[in-house]
C-alpha cells in the first residue's frame, strides 16, 4: 500500500512525502532476511517515474516505523499560542507510543514549539522526543532528540529555520506523563534575526533566542568598531544542553580596534548557542592599577608572581622566581613544597609528581608518605588514610577494618561496592537501599558558587530558627531524618523552636513543592567538643516523615570503607553568605570543589584536624562555604551517577581564602554512630 502523504511548497520548492507499507503473508515469511534495506531501496527507485521517464536522482531511504494513524497530527501555527500534548497527558501515554505532530505555518513564518512540562524515561536510545525542521523524520534534519524530566527552570524551547517542524514521540514499555507544549508562528526574520553593528565601548550579544536552541541554517555576522585608538577584549561563554555553562570563560584580544564575528548553523542538531561580553582598552595601558594577562583580562597586581594561576593562561606566573619554600614546576609556575609527590597534579604539567616513587621495598600511601611493602594488608591502619588496607584480599570469612560487610557477614574488598549496580554480596545487600542519590530533574551561601537549579540538589534541607530565617543546611538521608552538624545545635536544642524547610530553592519562595516540617528530636554525637569541632554531627529526627518528590530526595550514605579519593571533584550547596562579611544568599547556592590530600589538609590548617574530618575547596581560594553553610552537605558523584555524601560543613578560617580550605565532618568515621541510631 502506497500513499501520497503530504505535499510541501516550501522555500527550496514542492516537496513529496510519500508513505509505503508492504505487507508479507505469513506463509512467505522466510523471504523477509532477503529483503534487505539496498534491495528494497533499488526496487522503490526502479520503480520511480516522472513523465514516463526514470528519474534516477530522487533518494529512498527507509527508517524505522515513527507514527501511526491514530496517533498522527496535522496543525496550523498562527501568530497567538496554541497547546498539543502528548496521549492522555497529564496522565502516563500508553506504551509503545508512535505519535507524529506535523506543523506548518504561512510563508514567511517560522515556528517556536515550548514545551511547558516535560518528562520522558531518561533512555533516549528507546524513549524520545525527536524535533526535526522537516515533515519527515529525517534526521538530515533533525533539530534535537530529548528524553529525561526537565524542571520549569530549563525548559525545552525550538525554533525552524522555515515554515514546516515535525514532533515526533516514541517510546517503549516505560510509561511517563508525557509532555505539554504551545505552538506559535513568528516572522522568519524575528526567528533567526541576528548580527549587528555595535560600536559602544561595551556590550554583548547572544546567539538568536539564547539561551534557548537556535535555528538551523543560519548565518549571522556581528561587526564590532571601537575607538580609532583603542582595541577591545571579549569573553565568550557557551551554553550546551545536558551541562552547566563552561567553568571558564574564553578570553580573546583584537590586534585592531575592528572584529567581524561570525556564527553558522547547518541543517541539523542545534544547540543552546552562547553569549559574547566585549569590552573596549587603550592599548597603551590596558589594565589602569591592574596586571594585564596576556589574553587581556585584568587582575590584581598581588597577584602577579603569586603561585597561583589567576589568568587561567598562567601568564601571571611565567618569569617569576620562586622563594625557598616553594617548588618550581617545570612550567615555570610556583607551587607550595608540600604540594609535592601528593598524588595531585597541582603544576598542571605533573612536574610536582615526577620522582616520588618509594624505595624497592616500600609502597606508597594515598597521601604520598611511603611504608614498608610488610605494612600492606597487615590488617592495621599504616597509611593515614587507610589506603594500605583498602584493597585487601581477605581469608574466607574474615573480615577487616577496610571490608565492606554484608549483612550476611560476608566480606567485600572492593573499593567502593555500595550501589555501584552490581552485585557483590551474595544476599545482595551491598545493593539494598540504593533508592537514593539520584536527582529526578534533568539539568544544568557558596563563594565562587552559582545560582542552583530547582530540584538539582533534591536533598538540601534549610533550617530555620524561631523567626531569624535560615541559619544552618541539613541533608535528607530518610524520609524521617536528616544529618546535621552538632555545632548548630549546641546552645539551641529545643525542638519546637526549629522548622525545617525541604525542596526550598529561593528562602521567600515557598511554593506547593515546599515540604514543612517540625522536630520531634535533635541528637548530637556525645563525643563532640566545641573547641575543636571533633565530631561535629548531629541527627535530626522529622514529626512527620517526609513525601519523596522531583525536588525533595534522599542523598545515599557512604560506607565506612567508601573512599574518596584526594582531587575527587564534589560539591557545596547552602544560602550562606556569597563572600566573607557579606549579604546572605536567596537563592541555593552551588559549588565545585577538590578533596584536599589529607596531609596537605593537615599542614595548611597547622595540625588542626583529625581524621574525623576532610578538607575540600581550592588552594587558590574563591570557592568554599561560608557563614550559613553549616551542616549542610558535601557530595560527591559516584562513577555509577550516584551521589554520596562526604562531608558536613563544619568550620574553616574565614571564607575562600588561599590556603585555608573548608573543613568538613568525615561522614565515612562516624557511619556506624549514624546507623545505631537511626538504623539506616
Amino acid at each position: 500500500m502506497s500513499t501520497l502523504h503530504h505535499l510541501c511548497i516550501c522555500s527550496e520548492g514542492t516537496l513529496a512525502y510519500h508513505w509505503s507499507q508492504f505487507d508479507i503473508p505469513e506463509t512467505d515469511q522466510e523471504i523477509v532476511p532477503e529483503l534487505s534495506e539496498d534491495r528494497v531501496v533499488e526496487a522503490l527507485r526502479r520503480g520511480i517515474r516522472q513523465g514516463g521517464k526514470r528519474v534516477g536522482s530522487v533518494e529512498v531511504t527507509t527508517s524505522d516505523i515513527t507514527a501511526s494513524k491514530k496517533c498522527f497530527y496535522s496543525l496550523i501555527a498562527e501568530t497567538t499560542n496554541k497547546e498539543f500534548t502528548s496521549p492522555e497527558h497529564p496522565k502516563r501515554f500508553p506504551i509503545h507510543s508512535r505519535c507524529q505532530w506535523q506543523i506548518r505555518a504561512p510563508n514567511g513564518y517560522a515556528i517556536i514549539v515550548k514545551f511547558r512540562t516535560f518528562h520522558i524515561e531518561d533512555d533516549c536510545a528507546n524513549d524520545y522526543v525527536a524535533i526535526y525542521d522537516s515533515l519527515s523524520p529525517d534526521s538530515t534534519y533533525a533539530i534535537t532528540k530529548q528524553c529525561g524530566l526537565r524542571p520549569p527552570t530549563n525548559p525545552l524551547e525550538v525554533v525552524s529555520s522555515g515554515n514546516i517542524m515535525l514532533v515526533n514521540l516514541i517510546t517503549d514499555v516505560a510509561q511517563r506523563p508525557g509532555f505539554r507544549a504551545v505552538y506559535t508562528a513568528v516572522p522568519t526574520i524575528a526567528a533567526g534575526s541576528c548580527g549587528e553593528s555595535l560600536t559602544a565601548p561595551t556590550g554583548n550579544f547572544t546567539s538568536p533566542n539564547f539561551p534557548s536552541f537556535y535555528p538551523p541554517l543560519l548565518d549571522c555576522n556581528w561587526n564590532i568598531n571601537v575607538s580609532p585608538t583603542g582595541l577591545f577584549h571579549f569573553s565568550l561563554f557557551t551554553n550546551r544542553e545536558n551541562s552547566v555553562i563552561s567553568r571558564h570563560r574564553l578570553v580573546l584580544s583584537s590586534t585592531t580596534n575592528s572584529l567581524e564575528v561570525k556564527f553558522h548553523s547547518d541543517e541539523s542538531y542545534t544547540d543552546k548557542g552562547f553569549r559574547i561580553i566585549y569590552t573596549a582598552f587603550d592599548p597603551v595601558n590596558p589594565c589602569p592599577g591592574q596586571f594585564a594577562c596576556t589574553s587581556g583580562y585584568c587582575i590584581k597586581k598581588e597577584q602577579h608572581c603569586d603561585g597561583w594561576n589567576d589568568c587561567e593562561d598562567m601568564s601571571d606566573e611565567k618569569s617569576c622566581s620562586c622563594d625557598k619554600e616553594q617548588f618550581t614546576c617545570s612550567n615555570g609556575l610556583c607551587r607550595p613544597q608540600y604540594f609535592v609527590c601528593d598524588r595531585v597534579n597541582d603544576c598542571g604539567d605533573n612536574s610536582d609528581e615526577e620522582h616520588c616513587d618509594c624505595g624497592r621495598a616500600e609502597e606508597r600511601c594515598g597521601d604520598g608518605a611511603c611504608i614498608p611493602q610488610e605494612c600492606i594488608c597487615d590488617g592495621k591502619n599504616d597509611c593515614a588514610d587507610g589506603s594500605d588496607e583498602v584493597s585487601c584480599i581477605a581469608a574466607a570469612g574474615v573480615c577487616n577494618d577496610f571490608s565492606f560487610k554484608c549483612e550476611n557477614k560476608q566480606c567485600i574488598n572492593k573499593v567502593n561496592a555500595e550501589c555501584d549496580r552490581e552485585k557483590d554480596c551474595s544476599d545482595g545487600s551491598d545493593e539494598q537501599g540504593c533508592d537514593c542519590g539520584v536527582r529526578p530533574y534533568k539539568h544544568n551561601r557558596i563563594v565562587g558558587g552559582q545560582n542552583a537549579d530547582v530540584g538539582e540538589w533534591p536533598w538540601q534541607v534549610s533550617l530555620h530558627f524561631k523567626t531569624s530565617g535560615n541559619v544552618c543546611g541539613a541533608s535528607i538521608i530518610s524520609n524521617k531524618w536528616l544529618l546535621s552538624a552538632a555545632h548548630c545545635f549546641i546552645h539551641y536544642k529545643i525542638t519546637s523552636n526549629w522548622l525545617t524547610y525541604s525542596g526550598l530553592r529561593e528562602q521567600n519562595i515557598q511554593d506547593s513543592s515546599v515540604q514543612k516540617r517540625t522536630l520531634k528530636s535533635i541528637i548530637t554525637h556525645p563525643n563532640y567538643d566545641s573547641m575543636t569541632y571533633d565530631y561535629d554531627i548531629s541527627l535530626l529526627e522529622l514529626s512527620n516523615p517526609l513525601n519523596f518528590t522531583n525536588t525533595v530526595h534522599p542523598i545515599c550514605l557512604p560506607a565506612s570503607t567508601h573512599v574518596f579519593s584526594a582531587g575527587s571533584s564534589c560539591f557545596v550547596t547552602g544560602w550562606g553568605t556569597l563572600r566573607e562579611g557579606g549579604i546572605v544568599a536567596q537563592i541555593l547556592q552551588k559549588a565545585e570543589v577538590k578533596v584536599i590530600n589529607d596531609t596537605v589538609c593537615n599542614m595548611v590548617t597547622e595540625g588542626q584536624v583529625t581524621s574525623r574530618m576532610l578538607c575540600s575547596g581550592y588552594l587558590t581560594g574563591g570557592v568554599d562555604a561560608c557563614q550559613g553553610d553549616s551542616g549542610g552537605p558535601l557530595v560527591c558523584r559516584s562513577d555509577v551517577g550516584k551521589w554520596f555524601q562526604a562531608g558536613i560543613v563544619s568550620w574553616g578560617e574565614g571564607c575562600a581564602q588561599r590556603n585555608k580550605p573548608g573543613v568538613y565532618t568525615r561522614v565515612t568515621k562516624l557511619r556506624e554512630w549514624i546507623r545505631e541510631i537511626t538504623n539506616i
